[in-house]
């Protein structure tokens, strides 16, 4: 299952995603807020966006083996152990989040966006996509993609739907899938050759803000998470600061939408007594402005041992009072 990084343009790259969350969420790829995170309330004053139930299903209704149903049933099995809610399957969104991830295999692209010049255009953004798929207009919609070239022809589809999944759990922007307050998620996949390998394409859409805790923010990875890459593969767009080349697992600590996550420590520390100190990135300090004010992520500025147990110490502030986490969690043989 070797990944073949045969150039950064076309070897798991990632699109600039939750961007869209970052400016403002908004429905119907309205764009509400200044752009800024600097401010209590998070994702551009997203607290009172439109939710909505309609499109979600109780029984998933994907393919049995497939990318698609692997990444919906993993990603609920890693929210669940770690005390977030479960996502329901809407499949408005999964029309959205399966034509863009045609579109990307189309146009030989990672991109959140999408160009209304190229071939499969749906929608701009992933709330133009999801309306125009039959997602309500004017409920809170983002998402994440991903693609990647793999030299192993004999992958199956479910560890297509691994590996996709992987990329944006190691991505300091990304893992924010496994961690956001929502309650519903499209999935799409889609695979084509260059060059004779094979390439996966993938993206989720993300919807509708939900309560999720009332004891202080929660974390991804938690207590006994296994199995979590242990570097990111190539990269992301933005690049998080501070990194040059791959860097480990990124810690998402997460409240509720409104809230408001600093970190103010962090360390994790393997079997053999090794301290790493960790990269702190919140709203008030990210430079790359994506970050909403209710997520803060901890993570090494260099990759970590596969298959390697992990404690992670953390304090901060949650709406101004002080927390503190610790907990272990161990990496997995392969990177995102």
């Amino acid at each position: 299952m070797k990944q073949q990084n045969i150039s950064a343009v076309t070897a798991f790259a990632f699109a600039a995603t939750l961007a869209l969350a970052a400016c403002g969420g908004g429905g119907g790829g309205s764009d509400s807020s200044s752009g800024t995170n600097n401010s209590s309330t998070g994702a551009g004053n997203t607290s009172s966006a439109t939710t909505t139930t309609s499109g979600n299903v109780g029984t998933p209704q994907f393919a049995a083996n497939s990318a698609q149903l692997t990444i919906f049933n993993s990603l609920n099995q890693y929210r669940q152990q770690c005390g977030f809610p479960t996502v329901a399957e809407n499949t408005n969104l999964d029309t959205a989040a399966q034509a863009h991830a045609a579109y990307l295999g189309l146009n030989n692209v990672v991109s959140d966006t999408e160009d209304s010049s190229k071939a499969g255009y749906t929608g701009t953004t992933y709330s133009d996509r999801a309306t125009k798929a039959g997602f309500p207009q004017g409920a809170f919609s983002t998402g994440v993609s991903a693609g990647g070239i793999y030299s192993n022809a004999t992958l199956t589809e479910a560890e297509y739907g691994t590996r996709l999944l992987n990329s944006w759990l190691a991505g300091v922007y990304h893992v924010a899938v496994a961690s956001w307050p929502i309650s519903a998620v499209g999935v799409g996949e889609s695979e084509t050759t260059a060059n004779g390998f094979p390439v996966a394409w993938g993206s989720v859409s993300m919807a509708n803000y939900q309560t999720m805790t009332s004891s202080g923010p929660l974390t991804f990875p938690c207590q006994g998470t296994t199995g979590v890459p242990y570097a990111t593969a190539v990269g992301e767009t933005p690049t998080p600061p501070n990194t040059s080349g791959q860097w480990g697992t990124p810690v998402s600590v997460t409240g509720n939408n409104g809230d408001t996550v600093r970190l103010v420590s962090g360390t994790m520390t393997d079997t053999s007594g090794t301290v790493i100190t960790l990269q702190l990135l919140d709203s008030s300090n990210d430079p790359n402005n994506v970050l909403p004010a209710f997520e803060a992520v901890a993570y090494p500025a260099s990759a970590l041992q596969p298959s390697t147990t992990y404690t992670v110490s953390l304090t901060g502030t949650y709406n101004g009072a002080s927390f503190s986490r610790s907990f272990t969690f161990t990496t997995g043989s392969i990177t995102g």
